[in-house]
């Protein structure tokens, strides 16, 4: 077990290398272009269906949803199956992606937006059991992964460019598209569970899930696996990219060639990236949830949860995506430096308050997750868009594959040993509140510039 974390350390750090100069080189100038077009298309019919098409393979397709629909269908035992999870997360994104690109068209403020959003998601949660509840937000979080983020990142800017040139807007419309799609996840879930009406979804969590493997038996079974995975979820992308070249694009051999060189890199980094985090980091997570909670004492786990968040958010390879992104698009007001700092302590902050959770039997879910997200719908209203649209799409970014895979098999661990948890309930939630604290901490780093650019105004 040791030497396969190790082994999937190294995997993790060429992976995201590779994947993030594959992004740079492929797969934002196809998100950038398909954006313009999508913005200077008069069909509105047109523009609804390829957003829906798109948002929904885009999600079916994403690695991190099929990591977390897996772990659901395992821990309950089939009662929520994998393949329904995955299409009715898929179905929620399309439309809200759509909704998403049509509000950067029409020029609709996010606030409002986000208002609407998350009102129905709270209307809809008084009629939910708490069991699709947890899973319904970790599925928002999970879903918005390696590959959907930078490609909807790309999307949204290269609308938001040629509408800044019709409305002379600024920079807000470039974010706030992965935080209005993560909505869908929850909403069809929400809706699923109403329809299927299960009050209650029974959970075990497999000894095997821990247990040691030959090195290569853990790697080799992985590999091909992965590289189908990875492939699958870059087909949707691929295919949007020939279709737009051949009716809309037609670009030269030259930047066909480097786009296909970046989308290359970013399959290989991906595939690379995946394997590190699956083979490596799963069992191990269990495992060292189990024994922490095991001890007699609690403040090892908690200490230890803490330092997983504060580190794990680093790896993730959208946050980079994302954080650059945000220093590009602000002319360098923003560092990129100061939105990791403030994303690790959120995320730090988010599997700390996951165990407490777990280890306190009247800590429910709902008591972070409604004055979390209220709180952050509210300072919607007193905060610049531009940081509105960046906080609720680190929310997104933050949990990503090593949450979805090492930080949820920790907490998990966690679980099945806390004779007082239920591993459904308790589980599952965590990546809605890693989900859930990006927003707040990058809305108060939006409310600290904002007093600080009004200073120097004064002066």
């Amino acid at each position: 077990m040791l030497y396969a974390f190790l082994l999937g350390s190294a995997l993790v750090i060429i992976g995201l290398t590779l994947f993030l100069f594959g992004i740079d080189q492929g797969l934002e100038p196809i998100g950038h272009g398909i954006g313009d077009t999508l913005a200077l298309s008069k069909s509105f019919t047109a523009v609804v269906t390829i957003c829906l098409i798109l948002g929904f393979f885009i999600s079916y397709a994403e690695p991190d949803l099929h990591i977390l629909a897996g772990q659901v269908d395992h821990v309950t035992s089939g009662q929520f199956a994998h393949t329904i999870m995955v299409v009715v997360v898929s179905l929620g994104i399309g439309v809200m992606m759509t909704l998403g690109m049509l509000r950067i068209i029409k020029g609709v403020r996010l606030k409002y937006m986000f208002t609407a959003a998350y009102g129905l998601i709270f209307i809809l949660s008084l009629f939910s059991a708490p069991d699709f509840i947890s899973i319904a937000f970790d599925a928002s979080g999970a879903t918005t992964g390696a590959i959907t983020v930078p490609f909807m990142l790309a999307l949204a800017g290269g609308i938001s460019i040629l509408k800044k040139k019709e409305r002379g807007i600024g920079e807000a419309d470039h974010f706030g598209l992965v935080g209005i799609a993560s909505t869908g996840a929850i909403l069809g879930i929400l809706i699923t569970g109403l329809i299927f009406g299960i009050d209650k979804l029974n959970g075990f969590l497999p000894e095997e899930t821990a247990a040691a493997s030959n090195l290569m038996d853990v790697y080799g079974f992985k590999l091909l696996t992965l590289a189908g995975e990875s492939l699958k979820s870059l087909l949707p992308i691929i295919a949007a990219y020939i279709l737009f070249q051949v009716f809309s694009f037609k670009q030269k051999k030259r930047r066909v060639l480097n786009i296909s060189k970046g989308l290359t890199l970013t399959f290989l980094g991906l595939v690379i990236f995946l394997l590190g985090v699956n083979s490596g980091f799963m069992s191990v997570g269990t495992k060292i949830g189990m024994e922490l909670a095991a001890m007699s004492s609690n403040i090892p786990v908690l200490i230890v949860a803490l330092l997983l968040g504060l580190t794990t958010v680093l790896a993730e390879p959208a946050v980079h995506v994302l954080t650059n992104q945000v220093e590009e698009v602000t002319g360098g007001s923003v560092k990129r430096t100061l939105v990791l700092i403030f994303l690790s302590l959120a995320v730090g902050l988010s599997i700390f308050m996951s165990a407490l959770r777990i280890l306190i039997p009247n800590l429910q879910l709902w008591m972070y997750l409604l004055p979390g997200f209220g709180l952050a719908v509210i300072l919607a209203y007193f905060v610049p868009d531009l940081f509105v649209g960046m906080a609720f799409d680190a929310g997104g970014v933050a949990s990503g594959p090593m949450t979805a895979t090492f930080s949820l098999a920790f907490v998990q661990g966690i679980a099945d040993k806390v004779h007082t948890a239920d591993l459904v309930v308790d589980g599952f939630g965590m990546i809605a509140i890693v989900a859930m604290m990006p927003i707040l901490a990058i809305e108060l780093l939006g409310a600290l510039f904002h007093a600080k650019t009004r200073k120097a105004q004064k002066v």
